[in-house]
């Protein structure tokens, strides 16, 4: 090295070492990829066959699992057992209690290899369930719904996250509202199922073969979870190597790397419970909460005091939750095809207000099952569209993750209330708890106006200060990139 003149400061710029160099030339590689649409295409239809059935037939198993306990109720456990309402209603309680302080375990997500994670959760959360059949007391099934709240907890609240790991923010509300969709459709099986088992007279008691039928299947299909469920887009075993490239292009336009980082940032933290944006969200989803929580276990018993047999109230709660399937297929396409979250979730919430009211003022049957429809309609679509929402408030991974975890220790507090708003004593017209409801479901929609006009406000700030964007070019820019073309989307 040759000598410096004394006093001048000297720069030793360090050679990057041949493992770094492999790793830029990877990365500028898959940045310069060059894919037609229909590859692009055929990659998001192998993620939507593989990874989102398989996340869909889980979240099937495990909203069976939760809210079985209704269909029990109505099945004879609660006259077997000896136990009051007052009893029934801490069953429904106490697994909210364990699926909100564990909402933490959703960081896990990013922590550990999914592949893995998910199915050892699912697994365990299907044995606890089976083993309600073997209930004595009131007790033992505290213990096991409590368990079972804590095993979830592990699993439904990371699948939103989870799925921006292949899908890009403008595809994933589809994605969201076809997993979530999942929800009414099996309440509507739950309901089917519940009903063609407690018509027949069976070798033990109904409600115990409810829960074997309904928590076995979890175990066998948690084992295929350690084939089914992936790590990231580039190492899907179902894709090509050419396929496998796409994947991490797709990723490094999302994140700015083909490899998501497994760790979370203390600045993202911090910064995510000052963010006005997470607050709406949050506040939101403990409002819809409140209903989309009761809904389920409460609907048979509202059906059956309407005139109905436990039977017949079994079978007729399953029509409005097919009708809910669809509307939230079609509002989550519509939602993503125009790049609209607010109007959506403000026109389903006003629906399911109106819902409300009519149960909470009307005595005719006919009225009151027609507003068991609008009900359903207007508290099940409005949750995919939100936790997609939150998810597109975030401009770095990291407060994405982290905003998805706050919005589930917050919302779920929703149902802590929700369970506890229709006492048997409010019977059969239910009316403090529809009218709780209803301004539940108003203040949903009052929020989802003020966090319009807020990301309006930021959106107007990023055009003065970058210029006006191309619709087109803005729905495509994924977080990790430059806030240029970046804008919230409404």
């Amino acid at each position: 090295m040759d000598q410096k003149p004394e006093g001048e400061l000297i720069e030793v710029v360090m050679s990057p070492s041949k493992e770094e160099l492999e790793e830029d030339a990877e990365v500028l590689r898959l940045k310069t990829l060059l894919y037609t649409p229909e590859e692009e295409k055929k990659v998001v239809r192998k993620f939507d066959l593989h990874i989102l059935t398989f996340l869909c037939a889980l979240y099937m198993l495990s909203y069976l699992d939760r809210g079985n306990i209704g269909n029990a109720k109505t099945a004879g456990m609660n006259k077997d057992l000896g136990m009051t309402d007052s009893q029934f209603q801490w069953l429904l309680t106490i697994f909210y209690i364990s699926y909100i302080v564990f909402q933490w375990l959703t960081m896990l997500w990013k922590i550990f290899p999914p592949r893995f994670y998910v199915p050892c959760v699912v697994i365990a959360w299907g044995a606890i369930s089976s083993c309600f059949a073997a209930a004595n007391n009131w007790g033992g099934l505290m213990a096991m719904r409590f368990l079972l709240g804590v095993l979830e907890a592990g699993f439904g609240p990371g699948v939103p996250y989870y799925l921006t790991f292949f899908y890009y923010r403008h595809e994933v509300a589809w994605r969201t509202g076809i997993f979530m969709a999942v929800s009414p459709l099996s309440s509507a099986f739950a309901g089917a199922l519940a009903y063609g088992i407690t018509k027949n007279e069976l070798a033990i008691e109904n409600w115990r073969v409810l829960f074997l039928v309904e928590g076995l299947p979890t175990i066998v299909v948690g084992i295929i979870g350690f084939y089914a469920i992936q790590n990231e887009g580039r190492t899907c075993r179902f894709l090509t190597p050419r396929e496998q490239d796409i994947a991490a292009a797709r990723t490094i336009k999302q994140t700015g790397t083909p490899e998501r980082e497994n760790k979370f940032e203390l600045s993202e933290i911090v910064s995510s419970f000052a963010d006005l944006k997470n607050w709406c969200c949050m506040l939101m989803f403990f409002s819809i909460n409140v209903s989309f929580a009761s809904l389920p276990v409460y609907m048979p018993t509202i059906i059956e005091e309407m005139g109905y047999s436990s039977v017949n109230a079994q079978g007729l709660s399953a029509p409005p939750y097919i009708l809910t399937t669809i509307v939230v297929l079609l509002a989550s396409w519509l939602s993503d095809k125009y790049q609209v979250r607010s109007l959506f979730i403000c026109g389903i919430t006003v629906i399911g207000s109106v819902g409300y009211l009519l149960l909470a003022f009307i005595d005719t049957v006919g009225v009151r099952y027609f507003a068991c429809f609008l009900i359903a309609v207007g508290i099940f679509p409005a949750v995919p569209l939100l936790i997609t929402w939150s998810g597109n408030c975030h401009s770095s991974d990291g407060k994405k993750g982290m905003g998805f975890v706050l919005l589930q220790v917050v919302g779920q507090c929703g149902p802590l209330l929700g369970t506890r708003i229709f006492p048997a004593s409010d019977g059969p017209r239910y009316q403090k708890g529809c009218l709780i409801s209803f301004g539940f479901l108003a203040f949903t929609c009052i929020l989802a106006l003020v966090l319009r006009f807020h990301l309006q406000r930021l959106n107007k700030k990023l055009d003065g200060e970058y210029g006006q964007v191309d619709p087109d070019v803005r729905a495509a820019v994924e977080v990790g990139q430059t806030k240029e073309n970046f804008r919230f989307i409404l």
